[in-house]
């Protein structure tokens, strides 16, 4: 595997933690979220599927409750190893998976359409804090 697509050695990630790492697309960065599995890892876009410009994260990643990822501004919840919203305003919705891998003891990205670029946030402009006005009461 080629060792600039690796993202960290497995056993640097916590079980029932998620580890937050920057990949980019061209000058397009984006921030995603890895999740230790009983048997392997799941990484997700770090956006909400209610609001796709909110974060899961406050960011340093996903907060785990009960085996599900936490939206920390919605409460939606999603099942780690699918993504699936089983609670909250996005029910029935599913996060963007980013593709990656497990080989020798580390994960790497496979996902053909980014880079990795490094472990953390992104350090753009968060903009899940922003106000919003919604008519739907959520």
């Amino acid at each position: 595997m080629d060792a600039a697509r690796r993202i960290v050695a497995l056993d640097e990630i916590a079980v029932d933690d998620t580890l937050l790492f920057t990949i980019r697309d061209g000058f397009d960065r984006e921030e995603a979220i890895l999740t230790r599995l009983a048997d392997g890892v799941a990484a997700y876009r770090n956006h909400c599927q209610h609001w796709t410009d909110v974060r899961l994260d406050s960011g340093d990643g996903a907060a785990i409750r009960d085996g599900e990822l936490l939206c920390q501004r919605h409460g939606a919840l999603f099942e780690q190893a699918t993504g699936y919203c089983t609670t909250g305003p996005c029910e029935g919705a599913t996060l963007d998976s980013v593709d990656v891998t497990v080989e020798n003891g580390a994960v790497y990205l496979t996902e053909p359409d980014y880079e990795f670029e490094k472990l953390g946030p992104s350090g753009e402009h968060d903009l899940s804090s922003r106000g919003r006005i919604d008519f739907s009461g959520t």
